[in-house]
């Protein structure tokens, strides 16, 4: 067990989490995929992958057998949005007649909140400057596509004009992008929310 007797530093959920269900190395495995060059995981997948390893510490400390496949489709059912609630029930039903305490079990399980704060803060891992290249990146190419549609709506019209097939003054052409969330309810040019890092989904960084 880590010592924190000489640091005023509280200990994380997530480190809590690693060293209650023996996830030794975890912490190096998040830290290593969340800022891999490719492929990297989000904080999201982070924190399934971490929570699917504390459910299967459970069953291994319940000296239970698992096939293959298992522990994932345990974990969905548990919680997925798309899991009806009698599902639910039935899975938290099989669990605790496996003598796994299913409230403590669902109650550690982390948020990618948490993964972020144990990452960021405890293990000073950041991405930041490799996010803000990609995302440049994007914005650059996003902007590059946009002037080609720009010009080619341009020839277009101009072209329509002067065969007098269509009526037209001095024109033009306005190209808006806009991304809406339908978790949040908010609205935002592409470009603009790339450039905040995001929408306004749990008011946290951009950093997945």
């Amino acid at each position: 067990m880590t010592d924190n007797r000489g640091s005023n530093r509280r200990q994380s959920k997530v480190e809590r989490v690693i060293e209650e269900y023996g996830l030794d190395g975890f912490g190096d495995t998040m830290a290593r995929r969340w800022t891999a060059p490719e492929d990297s995981k989000s904080l999201r997948e982070l924190a399934d992958l971490m929570n699917q390893e504390v459910l299967d510490s459970a069953f291994h400390e319940a000296d239970v057998d698992v096939l293959e496949g298992e522990v994932e489709n345990m974990y969905t059912l548990l919680t997925d949005d798309d899991t009806t609630e009698g599902m639910r029930v039935q899975a938290k039903t099989t669990l605790e007649s496996k003598n796994i305490d299913v409230d403590q079990l669902l109650s550690d399980f982390v948020s990618h909140q948490a993964v972020y704060t144990y990452l960021t803060d405890v293990r000073s891992v950041s991405k930041e400057s490799k996010s803000t290249d990609r995302v440049n990146s994007v914005i650059q190419s996003i902007q590059k596509l946009r002037g080609r549609l720009v010009a080619v709506i341009e020839r277009s019209l101009t072209s329509l004009q002067n065969t007098q097939k269509l009526r037209l003054g001095d024109f033009d052409v306005l190209v808006d992008t806009q991304v809406f969330c339908r978790d949040c309810g908010t609205q935002y040019e592409v470009v603009q929310l790339l450039e905040r890092g995001g929408c306004d989904c749990d008011g946290e960084p951009n950093s997945e």
